[in-house]
Order: C-alpha cells, then sequence, then structure tokens
C-alpha cells in the first residue's frame, strides 16, 4: 500500500533505514565510521566549507550504501535462485559503494591533511609544504587505465590476473611520487623496495604473469611521471 500522506512516507523511509542498519552490518560499519569522522571535523574546527564537503562525502557513501541494499534484496526477491545476471547486478551495486567510499575517501583525505602534513614535513626538513593532490590524481590515473585495460584485454577478474597488474601499477606509482618528492636516497630505495615486492608477489602467487607484473609496473611509473611533468 502506498502511504496515504507524507507523515507515512517519511515514517516509511525511516523504517527503511533502521531496517537496513539493522540487517547490514557493512551499513553498520559506515555509520559507525560516519559518526568518528563528523566528530573528528568538530573537535578540529574544521570550516564550513570544509564541514559541507566532509557531509557529502558521508552522506554519498550512506545514499550508495542504501541503494545496495536495495539492489539486493529486489534482485533477492526476482532471482531466489542463483543466475549470472542476478551476480552482475549485485557486483555492480557493491561497486558503486567501493566508488562512493573511494571517492569520500579522497574528500577526507585533502580536508584533513592540513593536519596531518605539517609534521610530516618537520620530520622531512622540508620548507616547502607538501601538496598531496598530485600523488593522488596520479595513483586515481593509473587505477582507471588499469580498468580500462583489463576490460579492454577480458583476461582474468579484476583482483585476480589480466593484463595489466593493478597491484604493481599502483605500488610503483606510489614509489615514484615518493622519489619525485625527494625524501633521501634511504627512504627512496626502501620504498622502491616495497614496490618491487609487491609486484613480485603477484607472480609469486601465480595472479599475474611476468609481462602483466611488468607493463603494470612501468605504467605505474610513466603515468606518475607524466602527470608531475605535466601539472608539477
Amino acid at each position: 500500500m502506498k502511504p496515504d500522506n507524507w507523515v507515512e512516507s517519511v515514517n516509511c523511509a525511516i523504517e527503511g533505514i533502521i531496517w537496513a542498519v539493522s540487517s547490514q552490518k557493512h551499513l553498520r560499519y559506515h555509520c559507525f565510521s560516519s559518526v568518528i569522522v563528523l566528530l573528528l571535523a568538530l573537535f578540529l574546527g574544521l570550516s564550513a566549507l570544509d564541514f559541507i564537503l566532509l557531509t557529502f562525502a558521508v552522506t554519498l557513501v550512506l545514499f550508495a550504501e542504501l541503494m545496495n541494499t536495495a539492489i539486493e534484496v529486489v534482485v533477492d526477491l526476482v532471482s531466489p535462485q542463483f543466475h549470472p545476471l542476478a551476480r552482475r547486478a549485485k557486483d555492480v551495486a557493491a561497486g558503486s559503494v567501493l566508488v562512493a567510499s573511494i571517492g569520500a575517501f579522497v574528500i577526507g583525505f585533502f580536508i584533513f591533511s592540513r593536519y596531518l602534513f605539517p609534521s610530516l614535513e618537520m620530520e622531512l626538513g622540508r620548507s616547502e609544504p607538501i601538496v598531496p593532490i598530485l600523488p593522488t590524481v596520479s595513483i586515481l590515473v593509473a587505477v582507471f587505465i588499469v580498468l580500462l585495460l583489463k576490460a579492454y584485454f577480458g583476461k582474468g577478474r579484476p583482483l585476480s590476473g589480466g593484463m595489466p597488474s593493478g597491484h604493481a601499477a599502483v605500488a610503483f606509482s606510489v614509489a615514484t611520487s615518493v622519489v619525485l618528492v625527494q625524501p633521501g636516497i634511504e627512504i627512496s630505495l626502501l620504498v622502491v623496495l616495497i614496490a618491487i615486492l609487491v609486484s613480485y608477489s603477484r607472480f609469486q602467487l601465480r595472479v599475474h604473469s611476468v609481462s602483466e607484473v611488468v607493463f603494470g609496473a612501468i605504467l605505474g611509473v610513466l603515468t606518475t611521471l607524466i602527470c608531475y611533468l605535466v601539472f608539477n
């Protein structure tokens, strides 16, 4: 039955939210994280603009999680037995939550970075500020290129095989950004070594071939270098 008035519509919406929170543990995690983030924003005394952006990011994640829950319920109703298309619908709905979460993380990272990076700059002995926009954009560009190439080649699964290796691309993108910041030879070698170990683990676990790992590493390095050369 459709609600008779606006008050009943609001009550139905509230009941839906309560049911989703009570039945979906991931939504409970998001709600708990939202409370922590908003309280931290009040504690740090964020500006009105930062608080608006942070509230938008939190709302976006919760909205995506609620829509994901609604789609899962409808899919279970229409297709109680296993069906490949039902699985795809749930995977895509879950993907929307992941995209919203990544976007919210990026927004929160840049908002809170002013409170995190001053101490890091002092540790590195730098007089100029560390701007996290360029390395973050470089990583995101590398990830999007990896997704497009995996879709083009059509081999493997997103987290299991396929051309190129996303882990290698991200690891070497991070390593390249760190080296370009010039934190010192010791830290640079350590970060490059970690990137090599991450990439080698994908081959050692037989998730990727050598060519897929090498291609991913080259992609991460070149993407980051191009971003720095063009926009730095």
